[in-house]
């Protein structure tokens, strides 16, 4: 793949506590502002949309007698906790951001307008999406495709705890196959797991191409940014 103009980085919640904990890891924040320094040093216009995993999932509020719809919202929350950390440590690093919220909490975001969150990205500044798209029942995964095609980005970006896409679970079986390289419709015929239906089809329909790429990988979102070779290339 070539060199991205503008990306959607996805980054789900537990990239953003240690492995196997929940709560919120300054390091690893730390760490992911200073790729994203680097990619707007090379010119590339970054948008983020943050997930909340690490804190709170609407599913999980469920099996604390929690109402699904609540829970959601509650996630939606949590990814504004998420948003401004990581907000807070590129602005440390010198990085321009603006927090934009599907959700209205105007004291610390500013809303979502796909218009002024155009200008934001001309303007070089790291675009932070948070609140999903403000209503239950929608994974982060959705919110990413959405707002990937509303901001006319060249390249989906999927930051996960994984090194890319396999042919069947690597974490059960162990003669799992790394797949570098497949189309939307292989996926779709294989059955794979990449993200929430909902998120596929708009990617697919759009022709929105997705890298997925483990966040933990030295310079992983640098490498999936530039079209170097790394993690998993879904396209047509």
């Amino acid at each position: 793949m070539a060199k991205a103009r503008r990306i959607l980085l996805k980054i789900s919640g537990e990239g953003f506590a240690r492995e196997g904990e929940t709560g919120l890891d300054t390091e690893r924040v730390k760490a992911l502002a200073a790729q994203l320094r680097k990619l707007t040093e090379e010119k590339v216009q970054v948008a983020c949309v943050i997930g909340g995993g690490n804190i709170l999932r609407g599913k999980q509020s469920e099996s604390l007698g929690i109402n699904r719809a609540t829970g959601d919202y509650m996630g939606m929350l949590a990814t504004v906790i998420n948003g401004l950390a990581l907000s807070d440590a590129l602005e440390s690093n010198g990085v321009p951001t603006r927090v934009m919220s599907a959700i209205d909490v105007h004291k610390v975001c500013e809303p979502f307008i796909r218009r002024r969150a155009l200008r934001h990205l001309d303007k070089g500044r790291v675009v932070v999406l948070v609140g999903g798209l403000g209503s239950p029942y929608f994974t982060t995964d959705t919110a990413a495709a959405q707002r990937a095609i509303e901001l006319d980005c060249s390249t989906l970006l999927k930051a996960t705890m994984v090194d890319g896409v396999y042919d069947k679970d690597p974490n059960v079986f162990e003669d799992a196959v790394h797949l570098p390289e497949i189309t939307f419709q292989e996926v779709l015929e294989q059955r794979l797991r990449v993200m929430d239906q909902t998120a596929f089809t708009l990617c697919r329909e759009h022709n929105l191409p997705i890298v997925v790429f483990d966040m933990n990988a030295p310079d992983g979102l640098l490498a999936a940014a530039r079209g170097q070779k790394i993690g998993t290339v879904i396209q047509n």
